[in-house]
């Protein structure tokens, strides 16, 4: 109801101002700590996670909130996408609301405070519970990205749940090419190595606009390398039909237009990796059956982002309410039986 009233006002600021604002809205509201596990528990990559829903990355840049977004029921949070240097990200206006479409549009690039901002917040919540991935980057400038991921391993190992590697934003040049095999396999190598032994698990986020074999190979080197999951998928660079004035925006098109893409993808990966390794869906979920369709096409997590939005805070726990309810109403007495059930 709050955010009904709030909304309009919300609407009227820019984008990316309105979204400053709400993340200093929630660091100034006390930090509740995680859900209790419940009935929508399930374990993954050695990570006991008190239900299946996430933030995702891109809306807590720099680390600032990571308790209060589990405080809204989240099973998890997901902060950056962080890289080792500060940096700007490309030039404003780089942040569109398609209203009509329940959509955004952004290229952002990697704006964020850099690592050592970063690591000295995180590391002030470390010990405190809750799952709290870290999704790490490549500064646009560098001469050399993997060395990037590496030290940002290294760095930010000791303080995340997971390492979410992200190569897979449209919004810096040249980054896609980290999926291709040969890169996708040096990376991960450097990646793994600067962890360090015991470090987080590692998850690989992956585009939608993948072909066949790539997808394939991807989930061929995932197997090998035993990343803890696969993170399917980011925003699209393609454009179904569209009805904002915003539709012909440069960037990556998040929202209820790529749900079909994302979990198409999602199915493409579960049949590729034959459930060998978990996979997360990402794209488009709005509502409780957009995360129970992608639950049983494969994905043992979800997450959202865009849909906030338009729902506001009460979403995650209208969703997991609605999901256990749909858990029971299929007959599945955990969310991991009900994984690839379709």
């Amino acid at each position: 109801m709050l955010f009904d009233l709030a909304r309009p006002a919300l609407f009227a600021l820019d984008p990316e101002r309105a979204h400053r604002l709400t993340v200093r809205s929630l660091a100034l509201s006390p930090r509740s700590g995680p859900p209790a596990p419940g009935p929508l528990a399930t374990t993954i990559a050695g990570l006991d996670f008190p239900n299946p829903l996430g933030m995702a990355a891109g809306f807590d840049k720099d680390g600032e909130v990571p308790d209060q977004l589990l405080g809204l029921g989240f099973g998890f949070t997901e902060v950056g996408s962080i890289t080792p240097r500060p940096q700007a990200g490309n030039p404003k206006p780089r942040l569109f609301r398609l209203v009509e479409d329940r959509a955004v549009i952004n290229r952002m690039g990697f704006n964020n405070g850099g690592a050592e901002q970063a690591r000295k917040r995180l590391a002030r919540r470390k010990g405190r519970p809750g799952i709290v991935g870290i999704n790490i980057g490549a500064n646009k400038d560098s001469s050399d990205r993997i060395a990037d991921y590496a030290v940002m391993s290294r760095l930010m190992a000791p303080l995340a749940s997971y390492l979410a590697v992200n190569i897979s934003s449209p919004n810096t040049p040249g980054l896609r090419a980290l999926q291709d095999e040969g890169a996708l396999t040096g990376l991960l190598d450097a990646v793994i190595d600067a962890r360090g032994e015991g470090g987080p698990p590692v998850f690989l986020k992956v585009a939608p606009d993948l072909e066949p074999a790539d997808v394939d190979a991807i989930a061929r080197i995932a197997i090998e390398r035993q990343l803890g999951a696969l993170i399917v998928s980011n925003t699209t660079i393609t454009r179904p039909a569209l009805h904002s004035r915003h539709a012909g925006e440069t960037g990556g098109l998040s929202g209820a237009p790529l749900r079909d893409l994302a979990q198409q993808r999602l199915r493409d990966f579960r049949k590729a990796t034959g459930g060998a390794i978990p996979l997360v869906g990402v794209g488009g979920i709005a509502s409780t059956e957009d995360a129970w369709a992608r639950i049983r096409a494969g994905a043992s997590l979800v997450q959202l982002y865009s849909a906030m939005v338009y729902e506001g805070p009460g979403l995650p726990r209208r969703i997991l309410r609605g999901l256990e309810k749909l858990m029971h109403r299929d007959g599945f007495a955990s969310i991991a039986e009900a994984v690839g059930s379709e």
